[in-house]
């Protein structure tokens, strides 16, 4: 009889320490694509591990694919899917720690920063502003970032 005791109390420490492991293991993907997914690009849109989103490159297209005809417009849909992406896991654009901006013409600094600025409350992500040549289909701008809830 001690010796039954003795097992389910071990057994039971082992199930107390396995659930007590931090949630913040797990993965948690958002848009996620497998190599199944053989019509779709093979990435997906954000990734939470740790406690940290990683969000991949996205670019501002309007809903029928095409590029807006401002750099101002294509700044606002691509700050538009990263802040989707952002409340997907529960957080906002103030969350974010860092963001990358490549630009297929930095001379649309000035406009990307007129819209860029209307999307924080706190103080802004460290960033880079990278002048990065053609961008996939002829956008001017492709952020990716990452975030960690405040």
């Amino acid at each position: 009889m001690r010796k039954r005791t003795l097992v389910i109390a071990v057994i039971a420490f082992a199930a107390g320490w396995a659930t007590s492991l931090p949630a913040q293991q797990a993965r948690r993907y958002f848009s996620p694509r497998t190599p199944a997914d053989t019509t779709a690009p093979p990435y997906s849109a954000s990734v939470l591990a740790n406690g940290t989103l990683y969000l991949a490159g996205t670019i501002g297209r309007n809903a029928d694919g095409s590029i807006p005809d401002t750099a101002e417009a294509e700044a606002t849909n691509v700050l538009n899917n990263v802040k989707g992406q952002l409340e997907a896991a529960g957080m906002t654009m103030d969350d974010l720690v860092t963001i990358q901006v490549f630009a297929s013409n930095p001379a649309d600094y000035d406009a990307f920063n007129r819209v860029y600025r209307t999307y924080f409350t706190r103080e802004f992500p460290a960033r880079a502003f990278v002048g990065a040549g053609p961008l996939l289909y002829n956008a001017r701008f492709e952020l990716q970032g990452i975030a960690v809830k405040r």
